[in-house]
């Protein structure tokens, strides 16, 4: 399993791509710098009404498949 850190700042109107399905997923740059892509609904539950804002820990197994994400 690997971790990575990273900071998510997701307007509520650019989340609105990922919502509509116009976007299926969400690229991101570690704080190690690593490029990491996921579904974009893997951050739904942290969507608010300004969008999705702050630092985020997510986890994938040994083939690079998501495991979880949590906000930190």
């Amino acid at each position: 399993m690997t971790e990575f850190e990273f900071t998510l700042h997701l307007s509520a109107e650019d989340y609105l791509q990922y919502y509509e399905g116009r976007a299926k997923f969400i690229q991101v740059k570690s704080r190690c710098g690593k490029i990491i892509q996921f579904p974009a609904d893997k951050v739904r539950e942290f969507v608010l009404k300004e969008g999705v804002h702050g630092s985020f820990k997510i986890q994938l197994n040994d083939d690079n498949k998501f495991l979880s994400i949590k906000r930190i």
